[in-house]
């Protein structure tokens, strides 16, 4: 049956909107919780540093984002697209001299990308609702937007069978992205979709790779008390041929092989950038605070996932290989579970925790080695594959800042990384993408302290921080996202304070080299929301520009969306017909 243009970009953006992510950080959720307790405060300068904040604020009054009725109660988020549609907007570019005495553009500030819906792609191999697209990516283009972020769903394109590959709708929505002069980070999304927060659709694994799991429980993650998991696929079997004969580092080689001998004609021109998936939500980590079936609840401390045949056969090796083989039997036990708080467990209490002695200081340092190994495997097929192609390969990092005041920072040790009072767990992290040239691509870049539960000891701020310092000192490039849907202004300014990192001491400032909007849905394109998106887009591409005022840009990007309103109504009538 035919659907007006009103459901097709309904339908194109999903149902959810507060909870909807994908390849982010379930963890992440403190922001869907707290977006109703934002106070409104005075703005921050856009020359700014990401500030030491020790001090705690109060919980804030709830504030909701403004959604303003256009075209007599007709869809808001139709009107702004048509309106994006029919006008263009020139965007912000620098002209200088090169040696040859040429012109050449220099890109101001930070670029920012836009990730797409989930199911923009159907399980049809189809684009979704493709005039509500192509609006939609007009609309983008318009704003000043230089991309989009995809998932490219392993559960799509090689689902039958192995070898097997359909590229179908991910080659007509390039092609659509490049018809726009869009750039696009392609997401290789080795993960399911569905489990974590904001996944308002499932795209299971491959049938053929379930298949096996099915056959060999152990396949899939498995903590303590048995429970499976199966976002994603144990790394403790990345070399075993338990994929119809192949291992899994090797399916991901080839998947990204395929991917590249399909797109080659796009690759360093369309396609800039491909995101490497490497676990639960595509983030390299375990996947320890599941929410599927009620599993873990926000700020629970989660669960070690450690307890398949074949991540024990490895801790059994380890512990020999240290000379206490009566550690390589089982992980922690007295870690609590997935909603505990650290001070209810022994092992994660701040006096006297097991993680703070040398067993745990044995365990810690076997798991978080496993997921950097792992991260190192598929970084190393990546970058083979995609050598001298033009592309930038990135990994994605779970922003879990939640007892991140705690002195074990147990949420963050359960997901992998060894980061505690006393030790830097990211810097090893960054310091493994350096060795491949990779983009170290962190979420939660939205979030203030004030905004979180205080008593859970949340601190994002000091947390981006951390990172930012860790990859400054590694020397490799940071990008962006925010961890759940924001529209408002006090979201964007910390976005914007957060994009320019100014380091201890003499350091030089360092700017992100992207940054990645979540998500493109109707919320996006009501028009109080598209009105602060578009003056944020303009804010973030100027960057430090000493020519213009932040009252400039945003008059601007006022005058952008003011003058196309005539053209919007127009535009609105004609596509509903």
């Amino acid at each position: 049956m035919a659907m007006s243009i009103t459901h097709q970009i309904g339908a194109l953006a999903g149902s959810s909107v507060v909870s909807e992510k994908s390849s982010n950080s379930a963890g992440e959720v403190t922001a869907a919780m707290n977006t109703t307790v934002l106070r409104k405060s005075p703005a921050s300068a856009l020359r700014c540093m990401v500030q030491r904040t020790d001090g705690v604020d109060g919980l804030s009054p709830p504030m909701s984002p403004c959604r303003s009725p256009v075209l007599g109660g007709k869809r808001p988020d139709l009107s702004v697209a048509c309106q994006a549609f029919a006008t263009e907007v020139e965007t912000p570019t620098e002209v200088e001299e090169n040696k040859e005495g040429g012109e050449r553009r220099k890109e101001r500030g930070v670029p920012v990308y836009v990730m797409m819906p989930l199911d923009s792609v159907t399980m049809g191999n189809t684009v979704k609702r493709r005039k509500a697209m192509n609006a939609s990516l007009q609309a983008l283009k318009n704003a000043g937007v230089e991309g989009i972020m995809m998932d490219v769903w392993w559960g799509l394109v090689e689902r039958d069978s192995p070898g097997s590959y359909n590229w179908g709708g991910y080659a007509e929505l390039l092609e659509m992205a490049k018809k726009h002069g869009l750039k696009v980070q392609a997401v290789m999304s080795f993960h399911q979709c569905g489990g974590n927060v904001g996944d308002s659709v499932t795209i299971p694994l491959p049938k053929w790779a379930v298949e096996e799991v099915q056959k060999d429980p152990d396949l899939a993650y498995t903590d303590q008390w048995g429970r499976r998991n199966y976002e994603y696929l144990s790394l403790g079997c990345d070399n075993l041929p338990v994929l119809k004969g192949r291992t899994p580092i090797q399916c991901y080689a080839d998947f990204m092989r395929a991917f590249k001998d399909n797109f080659q004609h796009l690759l360093g021109d369309t396609i800039v950038e491909i995101q490497v998936g490497m676990g639960p939500a595509g983030e390299l980590r375990y996947p320890s605070y599941p929410e599927q079936d009620g599993t873990w609840r926000f700020p629970g401390i989660g669960a070690f996932q450690c307890f398949d045949k074949y991540m024990l056969s490895s801790l059994k090796a380890a512990a020999e290989a240290s000379g206490k083989p009566e550690w390589g039997s089982t992980g922690p036990t007295d870690a609590g579970s997935y909603n505990n708080w650290p001070e209810d467990t022994l092992f994660f209490r701040k006096e006297g925790g097991g993680w703070n002695s040398t067993y745990g200081e044995f365990f810690l340092s076997w798991y978080s080695q496993m997921l950097l190994d792992h991260g190192d495997r598929i970084l190393t097929a990546a970058t083979l594959t995609f050598n001298n192609t033009g592309v930038k390969i990135s990994v994605k990092i779970a922003g879990i800042h939640w007892h991140y005041g705690h002195r074990s920072h147990a949420p963050e040790l359960t997901a992998g990384y060894y980061n505690t009072r006393n030790r830097d767990g990211y810097l090893p992290i960054a310091q493994m993408l350096a060795r491949h040239g990779a983009i170290f691509n962190f979420t939660c870049i939205e979030m203030r302290n004030h905004e979180q539960p205080q008593d859970a000891l949340c601190a994002p701020e000091k947390l981006v921080r951390q990172v930012a310092l860790a990859t400054h000192k590694a020397q490799v490039p940071l990008a962006g996202e925010n961890a759940l849907p924001r529209y408002d202004e006090f979201a964007h300014e910390q976005i914007l304070k957060a994009s320019s990192f100014i380091g201890d001491g003499d350091s030089e400032e360092t700017a992100m080299c992207a940054f990645t909007y979540l998500r493109m849905n109707p919320q996006l394109f009501e028009a109080d929301n598209w009105r602060r998106f578009v003056a944020f887009v303009k804010k973030m591409k100027e960057g430090k520009n000493p020519d213009k005022c932040r009252e400039q840009i945003e008059r601007e990007a006022e005058h952008f969306v003011h003058i196309t309103q005539p053209l919007v109504q127009e535009a609105a009538v004609s596509l509903m017909h």
